[in-house]
């Protein structure tokens, strides 16, 4: 009997809005996000936990696990789960107006036809250039955060506060801001910043026993400056929602400027302040109005020398899923359909002897 030739896949994915058999599947925008998916499939088929990095009631980060099947809110190898790359999540849609902002990555039930989860995903690479000259121990990554993924963290935060009763919990917490009437203008709206990041910080507080996870960050290592895979190269880091924001808020306000970081959390308070007043918010317009001067390409950045304080963790220095292991994950001869286009990609491009290897 003929053995049946496997096609280019991924690990995991019984069901996507991607076609892994096409070339085009596997360009550098679609490989970002549906290669870490599968990483965290098969992290749970070998009983590896994600890193979980959430907050105490003390508002610090703390390291936690957080199971595959938790995390996908499914097995995630289950028949009945369906990965949506680039997808709208419709939980999110009530609260925000105008045209749907798509996420990462939508896991849904194919029985039910429910939608389970709504991540966006960052694979990042380790170390960053501000870590690759610092001993291993401290290399770290950076971490880019685009402005939908600022308008999703509002939504996730509304979703809590969804009922009548939650939403005047959350009008109460948001209170003590002066009255601004031009949220355009920084001598305006600066004065008041203390106030604002008091308000979101509350919220913060609030939601400690409700946070959930919410970027899926993989990283992928190197040695340093000469870009060749470690022999201990890939692991997972999930970030929860107020985990993002905490980011922001423990930046300094120097009171003469507002920063990315401060600009965000104006964003998220505006986005919260008019979810309570007006049920929706305008997220297209506050990320246009308030932009203070700073352009809206990203919401912010986290260099390496700062995100360590955040992912600093054993897995961190050692991850967790060895080199040999890719080919476990990229099935079928799906890295001939790799370009060299972003540094993963070409690593892997440029290492074929990865899947001759032998575990």
């Amino acid at each position: 009997m003929k053995e049946r030739i496997q096609e280019p896949g991924l690990f995991g994915q019984k069901h996507s809005n991607r076609d892994y058999t096409k070339e085009k599947t596997w360009g550098k925008n679609q490989f970002n996000s549906s290669f870490p998916a599968s990483l965290v499939a098969y992290m749970y088929s070998k009983n590896i936990a994600p890193v979980y990095i959430c907050l105490d009631k003390k508002q610090n980060i703390v390291h936690k696990y957080i199971d595959g099947d938790v995390l996908f809110g499914i097995n995630p190898l289950s028949d009945d789960l369906y990965y949506g790359f680039e997808s709208n999540y419709f939980p999110f849609n009530k609260y925000y107006t105008g045209k749907s902002e798509r996420i990462d990555l939508v896991l849904s039930n194919r029985s039910t036809n429910d939608a389970l989860r709504g991540f966006e995903v960052k694979l990042t690479a380790l170390p960053d250039n501000t870590t690759k000259d610092l001993e291993e121990d401290h290399y770290s990554c950076e971490i880019v955060v685009r402005p939908p993924t600022i308008c999703f963290v509002a939504c996730s935060i509304c979703c809590h506060y969804s009922t009548e009763k939650a939403k005047q919990r959350l009008r109460k917490l948001l209170s003590g801001v002066p009255n601004i009437t031009h949220w355009e203008m920084i001598d305006e709206v600066a004065p008041h910043y203390e106030s604002i990041r008091e308000a979101v910080v509350r919220v913060m507080s609030d939601m400690t026993n409700h946070q959930i996870p919410f970027i899926i960050q993989p990283i992928w290592k190197t040695n340093g400056r000469n870009l060749r895979l470690t022999d201990d190269c890939l692991d997972v880091f999930v970030w929860s929602n107020i985990a993002v924001i905490k980011m922001c808020v423990d930046t300094v306000f120097t009171a003469k400027d507002i920063n990315r970081f401060q600009r965000t959390i104006i964003w998220i308070y505006k986005m919260l302040f008019d979810y309570v007043t007006y049920d929706q918010f305008d997220y297209v317009t506050i990320i246009k109005n308030q932009s203070y001067g700073t352009a809206n390409d990203k919401a912010f950045s986290v260099p390496g020398m700062r995100s360590y304080d955040y992912l600093k963790s054993p897995e961190l220095e050692h991850p967790r899923i060895h080199k040999n292991e890719i080919k476990n994950i990229i099935l079928g001869g799906g890295q001939n359909f790799l370009s060299p286009e972003r540094r993963f990609d070409a690593m892997i491009v440029n290492t074929p002897d990865l899947f001759d290897m032998e575990l």
